[in-house]
């Protein structure tokens, strides 16, 4: 075993290199922001370096696709930042990784994200934006980013497959009350991550309170390959709308609502006759609220979510989170999460009704230390137990290793 002695002796052996490494990128940082006529145009790149670790003692669970036991998962995200005059924003990011969640599979480079915004007035009462980007629904994806995410892996109900399959629909509803029955990715999550898909929002802050309404080309439920206008169009859109209310800088509450169809193109031709996508949609309410104190920061969730599911009805389900992270040192904080989702009850074609999914609660925890303003280290576990499974529980360890340029 490796004494204390040895331990200091290492990190003191690290420090010098630590620190040559913090000036360049101190020096790389510079370096990427450009200013110009008389600092009207403002212009700057940057981005995030991981290398994330995974083990798990079952079938890899939530959105990662690997059946190994143990896999490593780079990923480099890069950023372009524009400011034009007070009114015009623009913003992109790429990825290159080997999927939009980890996976393993052969690397690829792709365009996440990338917008324009105008801001008419210097108020904020009223920014318009179009492109390719997040969805403004909960207040998880102010912080879904490696560098500000205390955890590694997103809340269960971003993470959670469920037995809908947007590319195919069900024959009876006695298939669709079979599960998951297919490869893992055929499904999907009540919301898939940050949902960068395509379309036109607004925005705004009126005194406490702020909105954001969006008109977006695939759901919250829809697949990264979808996100894309390129792919998919606007013939079956989603829109969604969001109320927040600040009413100290320590509290903010939040409200949303989303509505639009869920099924791909690819499963027209197994809809009832006469029937078409837009009857068949996803409907989300969802409140969140956060709050700050001192070395504290809470945030919570809470998500109901309908799908319309050919010859069988509505398939409902809740889930939530709850989220405290706790500052021990400027370097050094910690988290806890508690997740839940239960499932509603539908026809399972022999007259009688059963839940579409199995209730799940997920407990997270995880270290983060900031070893330098561009350099951090982070380590999670999560226990994982799922209703109606001989092996109902499942560990999760994974570790993250961040520089951001």
């Amino acid at each position: 075993m490796i004494s204390r002695h040895a331990i200091c002796a290492i990190l003191l052996a690290m420090t010098p290199v630590i620190s040559h490494g913090e000036d360049v990128l101190d020096r790389v940082e510079e370096a990427l922001t450009f200013s110009g006529f008389d600092d009207q145009v403002r212009v700057r790149f940057s981005g995030l370096l991981s290398l994330e670790y995974y083990h798990h003692d079952q079938s890899a669970t939530n959105l990662i696709f690997s059946d190994a036991d143990n896999f490593l998962n780079p990923r480099l995200s890069l950023f372009f930042d524009a400011q034009l005059g007070p009114q015009v924003y623009l913003f992109a990011q790429s990825r290159v990784d080997r999927g939009f969640d980890p996976a393993d599979h052969d690397a690829e480079m792709r365009l996440d994200e990338w917008a324009v915004r105008w801001t008419p007035w210097g108020d904020g009462r009223l920014s318009v934006q179009a492109g390719q980007f997040s969805t403004i629904v909960g207040n998880y994806i102010e912080r879904h980013l490696a560098w500000e995410n205390p955890f590694i892996t997103p809340p269960l109900i971003y993470d959670q497959i469920t037995a809908i399959y947007d590319a195919e629909a069900p024959g009876s509803a006695s298939v669709f009350a079979e599960g998951i029955t297919d490869e893992k990715y055929d499904y999907n999550p009540v919301v898939w991550g940050p949902a960068y898909t395509s379309g036109l929002s607004v925005s705004g802050q009126l005194g406490k309170f702020d909105y954001a309404a969006e008109f977006k080309n695939a759901g919250l439920s829809s697949r990264p390959e979808s996100w894309s206008v390129t792919n998919v169009r606007f013939d079956h859109p989603t829109i969604s709308a969001r109320i927040g209310y600040r009413p100290d800088l320590a509290w903010k509450f939040g409200i949303s609502a989303s509505e639009g169809a869920y099924f791909t193109d690819h499963a027209a031709g197994d809809l009832p006759s006469g029937s078409g996508l837009n009857d068949y949609k996803q409907k989300v309410l969802a409140q969140d609220v956060s709050f700050a104190w001192r070395h504290w920061q809470f945030w919570a969730e809470v998500y109901e979510a309908r799908f319309e599911v050919p010859y069988t009805g509505n398939a409902d389900t809740v889930g939530y989170y709850l989220e405290a992270k706790y500052k021990f040192a400027p370097q050094l904080f910690g988290a806890l999460r508690w997740n839940q989702m239960f499932f509603g009850d539908i026809p399972n074609g022999q007259g009688g009704t059963q839940p579409w999914g199995r209730d799940t609660w997920q407990l997270d925890t995880a270290v983060t230390y900031r070893m330098t303003p561009h350099m951090q280290m982070k380590l999670q576990y999560s226990l994982q137990h799922q209703s109606q499974l001989a092996d109902a529980y499942t560990h999760l360890l994974a570790a993250q290793f961040t520089v951001r340029f």
